[in-house]
């Protein structure tokens, strides 16, 4: 459907028949959060729900975006560099479009129609999908000799140098390297993944979305990032390591005094542990003990909340009610928090009850309801047929 609708208001807005049509996944992170730019392990995958792309070139000379999405659109020459626009959508694709010029590659003018079905500032990646696509389309129809793990290396870019926001690999790397029923573990220093089976079976994977939005540019995540640094940096004055997810668990405690303050420390304590917790959850899978790897997925959630501090009172009223209901194998916050969605592990007979339940039970707490998805476990970006 929501091909031949884009290809349809392709042709209304541009007046004339695309020459292509994309896709991008979104991603949650299964356990492994807030890891990514210290350099550790993670544990995402690409899902079924993300950003569709229709584009072609123009005689004009000019990078025309639109979106089904929003009302805001952009029409700019091509040129060598490009700035920033306030806060808007299409700085996007814009940023890749920029970055791709500064690394000397300099698509003439295209036409762009972008549509999702990923909440918008939820936590699930629509930033890093909309990167991707338009990088993945414009190497695609130009010949512009990205591999792969060069996307992601310019998406990444586009994130730290035009959008501002000081995020690792990870969002990128799982939408791009992203398989059908299975999770990756990626390790985020080296590059190198490993992708492990995670067939849903007789469970569903169910994103709850708090229906917060989140701004990473505006919120503490840089914050977060400066804080690692600064553990980092103490405890290098004993131990010589180039991320924080080289240290062990008995490194960290055997140096805590290093690192005085109370804030900093619970910050690195977050980061040690949680890379510890995909290892072993890796281990788990592969046994297929999904009972205890759903044990992690709390853990991991009581971490951020009370080391890392980027949960809240809608991340934490979600995995409390799942964590007291029966059927529910495992639930986390996932994504940088400060709002957006938290991910649970549900038995299929049990997932009606526990969905109507956990809205009732989050509308008298927060005061408006969540939103609830069934998501499966997808491929990475593609071409789709035009």
């Amino acid at each position: 459907m929501f091909p031949e609708l884009l290809k349809h208001e392709f042709e209304r807005f541009y007046s004339t028949k695309p020459a292509g049509i994309y896709f991008c996944p979104g991603r949650v992170n299964l356990i492994g959060e807030h890891i990514d730019y210290n350099g550790g392990l993670v544990m995402p995958c690409a899902i079924n729900m993300g950003t569709f792309l229709v584009m072609a070139p123009n005689t004009c000379g000019k990078f025309r975006i639109r979106s089904l999405n929003f009302d805001e659109h952009l029409e700019i020459p091509v040129a060598d560099r490009y700035k920033k626009i306030g806060g808007l959508w299409y700085n996007y694709p814009l940023g890749i479009i920029d970055r791709l010029a500064v690394a000397g590659s300099r698509p003439g003018g295209v036409d762009l129609l972008y549509f999702g079905n990923l909440p918008i500032g939820s936590g699930l990646s629509s930033s890093a999908s909309i990167e991707v696509l338009t990088a993945f389309a414009l190497n695609d129809y130009f010949g512009l000799g990205y591999d792969r793990l060069g996307l992601v290396k310019l998406a990444k870019e586009t994130e730290n140098h035009f959008i501002g926001v000081n995020s690792g690999v990870m969002d990128p790397f799982a939408v791009v390297f992203g398989m059908k029923d299975m999770a990756m573990v990626l390790n985020c220093q080296d590059l190198t993944c490993k992708q492990v089976s995670f067939g849903l079976d007789d469970r569903i994977l169910a994103i709850v979305n708090s229906n917060k939005p989140h701004n990473l540019a505006e919120s503490k995540y840089n914050e977060r990032v400066r804080e690692c640094n600064v553990a980092l940096g103490l405890l290098n004055r004993y131990i010589r390591v180039e991320n924080l997810c080289q240290v062990t668990p008995c490194q960290l405690e055997a140096y805590k005094d290093s690192i005085p303050d109370q804030t900093i420390y619970n910050r690195a304590r977050h980061v040690v542990e949680e890379n510890e917790r995909v290892n072993k959850a890796a281990k788990l899978l592969k046994e297929s003990n999904i009972g205890a790897f759903g044990e992690l997925m709390y853990q991991s959630h009581h971490s951020l909340k009370e080391l890392y501090e980027v949960t809240g009172i809608e991340l934490d009223s979600i995995v409390e009610f799942s964590q007291g209901w029966e059927g529910v194998i495992g639930a986390r916050m996932t994504g940088a928090g400060f709002g957006g969605c938290a991910i649970a592990l549900v038995e299929k007979d049990a997932f009606p009850a526990y969905s109507n339940a956990l809205i009732d039970f989050y509308e008298d707490r927060i005061g408006y309801k969540p939103s609830i998805y069934q998501c499966a476990v997808s491929d990475g970006v593609n071409w789709l047929r035009c």
